[in-house]
C-alpha cells in the first residue's frame, strides 16, 4: 500500500483501495488497519468458511476500538462487483465469501462478523450451537460449566467443540448432519439444560430472566434461531485486547485457559499448531438422542 491517506491492494484479480492504512483501531495493542488487513488476510481461510452462503452482520468501528460502533445489516452502497448479497425478509446481507469482500469489509472497519445460523435460502441450521454468558460474578466457574456441558455432551454421543466469544463468554460448537429443524435442537438443548440444572443446582439455572438466575449460568439454546446470528468461529472482536473468537481443546477448558490468551496478535500462531479444530470433528447424528427425550 502507497502514501499515509490512502493504498490500493490487489487480490484475486480486484483492486480494493483502502483508506487510512494507518489508523489506529486497536490503540493500545498498536494494531493500525493495514495491519489489521493482513491478520484477515490469515484468518480468511479459516473464517470464510463460516460465514459464506450465509445472511452477515458486521460490527463496524469507524474511529476504532473505543469509539462509536453500529451494527449493519443492509449492504451499504455502492457496491464492488465482487461483493455478493442476499435479500431475506427485506434486507439485503452481504454474502461473506471470499478474501476480496472480507478486505473490502475490513476498510469499513468492520471489526466483528456475525453469520447467521442457517444458510442463505435453507431453513435448517447450519449447526448447532449452545451459547454460556455469565454473569461477572461466575466468571471464574464458566470454563468448570463449560466442561460440565461437554461431559453431558459425550454421555448423550455427541462430540463439540468449545470456543471463546471472544468477549466473556464460551459457545459449544456441535456439528450436525443436515434434516435437523431449529425447534429439534431447542428441544434438546431445553431438555440439556434441564438435566444440568438438576444435577448441578448451585451452578445452573433454566432462567432466562438475569434478574431471577441469582448468580448461576444460564445456557441459551433459545437464541440459536433462524434470522438470529452469533460471532463467527475466527472472528475478531471490537474489544480493547483485540480478542478473536477461537476454538477450543476440551483439554483446555478443564485446566481454565484464559479467553484473553487468543487474539490477532497470537491467532496465527495457534491455527499453525492446530488448525482448525471444529473441522476435526464429524457432522454428529442426534437420532439416537432425540428418539431416547422423543423428540420428533
Amino acid at each position: 500500500m502507497n502514501g499515509e491517506d490512502t493504498g490500493v491492494i490487489e487480490v484475486e484479480g480486484y483492486e480494493i483501495k483502502v483508506s487510512h492504512p494507518g489508523k489506529m483501531l486497536w490503540a493500545e495493542l498498536g494494531i493500525h488497519k493495514a495491519m489489521y488487513l493482513q491478520k484477515l488476510i490469515a484468518l480468511a481461510p479459516y473464517l470464510l468458511l463460516y460465514c459464506k452462503n450465509r445472511y452477515l452482520t458486521t460490527i463496524r468501528y469507524p474511529s476504532g476500538v473505543g469509539g462509536q460502533f453500529f451494527y449493519q445489516k443492509n449492504a451499504p452502497k455502492p457496491l464492488p462487483e465482487f461483493v455478493s448479497t442476499a435479500t431475506h425478509d427485506g434486507v439485503d446481507y452481504i454474502n461473506l465469501n471470499s478474501l476480496p469482500t472480507l478486505l473490502w469489509l475490513g476498510n469499513l472497519a468492520a471489526l466483528e462478523f456475525h453469520p447467521s445460523f442457517d444458510y442463505i435460502g435453507r431453513e435448517e441450521p447450519a449447526e448447532w450451537v449452545l451459547d454460556i454468558d455469565p454473569s461477572e460474578q461466575l466468571v471464574g466457574r464458566l470454563m468448570e460449566a463449560v466442561s460440565l456441558i461437554g461431559e453431558a455432551l459425550e454421555s448423550m454421543g455427541i462430540q463439540s467443540v468449545p470456543k471463546t466469544s471472544g468477549a466473556t463468554g464460551i459457545q459449544i460448537v456441535i456439528p450436525i448432519r443436515r434434516g435437523y429443524t431449529f425447534g429439534q435442537l431447542r428441544m434438546l438443548g431445553e431438555f440439556l439444560a434441564r438435566f444440568l440444572t438438576e444435577k448441578y443446582p448451585d451452578l445452573f439455572t433454566t432462567e432466562r430472566m438475569i434478574r431471577e438466575r441469582d448468580d448461576k449460568i444460564y445456557i441459551d439454546y433459545v437464541q440459536h434461531a433462524p434470522g438470529k446470528s452469533l460471532a463467527a468461529p475466527y472472528t475478531p472482536r471490537g474489544r480493547e485486547h483485540a480478542a478473536v473468537s477461537t476454538p477450543l481443546l476440551w483439554e483446555e477448558v478443564r485446566h481454565g485457559v484464559d479467553p484473553k490468551a487468543f487474539n490477532l496478535l497470537t491467532i496465527e500462531r495457534r491455527l499453525e499448531q492446530y488448525g482448525d479444530l471444529i473441522s476435526t470433528v464429524a457432522e454428529q447424528s442426534l437420532d439416537d438422542v432425540l428418539a431416547f427425550v422423543n423428540i420428533k
